[in-house]
């Protein structure tokens, strides 16, 4: 061949993705791409994310229509070098779906996700695990924040699994797992985690928090010191007193997607990111029986309105391990002000252009910040 060709495949969103669609191209064939430059935009049934050219040079093809449905791993589109004849793609591409099709009888017995449902006592926890179950790492704990689920690691966690064993969790009354929660409290949510990581023979694992999530790894930390190796704060709630109490309002009260629609989009500042299936989703779960009732008790035991009723910073003082915190300069729902109490102890990094959920929209910057800083 005269030059490089360079496929571009249907891309992985997540362990429990298999297909998306093309919801519309950032670039024209002919167009010179640069490896990270937006390329096109991705829907799955969970998200809508932008795809990143993994490579640079000539889009030359593109192969998946707006809002064809191809599963991961599919052709979607070539890049090549202008030296590159049109013969020579045609080639590449019958060669590509030829070998495209044995790949996807090889697969069909493999499972598509690490998804499991584990008894503790009264409570059912689900739990996501991937990555390597022996290594020089410890172990990765993920914990969603007020109303998530472990999906929201969906972008983040195959690229942490590439380096140690993960272990993502539906927090008691969110998702999957067990709808009680007794009083609600973080500190009560964190009793469980430590039930898991004696069930899943986790003697130390870092931990990662997002929001009400980062307080409840504070208070795991409290409780179990020497279980903690390191805490990654992302966007953490019990830092500060402010809050956006109209989001906690209309997760609790919206029912419909005209209403609901924009309270989720407060998560991100890029508002295109709120699919219609995240909001559908969300009205699902809120139908479960009790599932409401939960997040109703959650929110009585730390907000208030506009302000938070929980203060961790002493246990962040007192955690003897490494603390990094993440957070969106355009965070609308805790806002960034909430950081000016951090202890000089604690990393802060901040990302520009982000909103309350940087695993969602800087999930390549933040995967890699937690590797370096976390796993160096």
């Amino acid at each position: 061949m005269s030059g490089s060709i360079i496929p571009i495949t249907m891309p992985k969103f997540g362990l429990a993705m298999t297909e998306g669609s093309v919801v519309g191209w950032l670039a024209a064939p002919g167009d010179t791409i640069t490896a990270g430059q937006d390329l096109a935009e991705i829907e799955t049934t969970k998200i809508t994310n932008v795809y990143e050219s993994p490579a640079s040079g000539v889009l030359r093809r593109q192969l998946s229509p707006e809002g064809e449905m191809r599963a991961v791993g599919a052709l979607i589109g070539i890049l090549a070098d202008p030296t590159v004849s049109d013969s020579e793609i045609d080639q590449f591409i019958a060669g590509f779906e030829a070998e495209e099709g044995n790949d996807e009888e090889k697969a069909q017995s493999i499972p598509a996700s690490g998804d499991r449902m584990l008894t503790l006592g009264a409570l059912t926890l689900r739990i996501q695990e991937s990555g390597l179950t022996a290594g020089d790492h410890l172990p990765i704990l993920l914990i969603h924040g007020f109303a998530g689920s472990l999906e929201n690691w969906m972008l983040i966690q195959p690229a942490l699994a590439e380096h140690t064993r993960v272990i993502a969790v539906d927090l008691p009354g969110h998702g999957g797992s067990s709808k009680r929660v007794d009083d609600g409290a973080t500190d009560t949510l964190a009793l469980p985690l430590v039930e898991l990581m004696n069930a899943l023979s986790l003697e130390k694992a870092h931990v990662v928090g997002h929001s009400l999530g980062g307080a409840i790894a504070l208070q795991l930390s409290a409780l179990a010191p020497d279980r903690v190796a390191s805490l990654t704060l992302v966007a953490p709630a019990g830092l500060g007193e402010t809050l956006n109490g109209s989001f906690i309002e209309g997760i609790l009260t919206a029912d419909r997607r005209k209403t609901l629609e924009p309270i989720l989009s407060l998560l991100v500042h890029d508002k295109g990111l709120i699919s219609r299936q995240m909001v559908e989703e969300m009205i699902r779960f809120k139908r479960l029986d009790h599932a409401l009732d939960c997040l109703r008790t959650i929110a009585a035991a730390s907000f208030d309105g506009d302000r938070q009723k929980i203060s961790l910073l002493p246990i962040m003082t007192t955690f003897p391990g490494p603390v990094s915190v993440f957070w969106g300069e355009e965070d609308e729902i805790l806002p960034m002000l909430n950081a000016e109490s951090l202890p000089d102890r604690a990393a802060l990094t901040l990302f520009s252009g982000c909103g309350h959920m940087p695993q969602l929209e800087k999930p390549r910057e933040l995967a890699e910040h937690i590797v370096r800083t976390v796993l160096s």
